[in-house]
């Protein structure tokens, strides 16, 4: 059994223990990836004028944009509102898997995902 051990690391280290661990961890992100690909989050900009759902995977769902906010001669307002909800739910997605993640495997994924 000294070859699954590392000296200088307490004596009770065991590799092939580790190697157990990170293979769960890694099943249950692989399981948690397919879950959260599957959740949709919404965001919505200009109070509620503008709407967009989006997945885990970041992919756009739906758009729903309020009639009011259409103005022919603004189109460059509702541009705006589009594109700060669509950046609102790439931020809540990217949150929500940040969290879940670190549920799993105790710490951070910042920028992995």
């Amino acid at each position: 059994m000294a070859k699954n051990r590392f000296p200088g690391l307490g004596g009770g280290f065991n590799i092939n223990q580790l190697q157990k661990q990170a293979k769960k961890i890694q099943e249950e992100i692989e399981k948690l990836q397919e879950e959260l690909n599957q959740r949709e989050i919404e965001a919505t900009a200009g109070g509620g004028a503008v709407k967009v759902v989006i997945n885990g995977k970041k992919e756009i769902k739906s758009i729903e944009i309020s009639p009011e906010v259409v103005d022919p001669d603004d189109i460059e307002t509702l541009q705006d509102l589009i594109v700060a909800c669509v950046n609102e739910a790439i931020r809540k997605v990217e949150k929500m898997i940040e969290e879940e993640m670190q549920k799993v495997a105790g710490f951070g994924f910042t920028g992995l995902f």
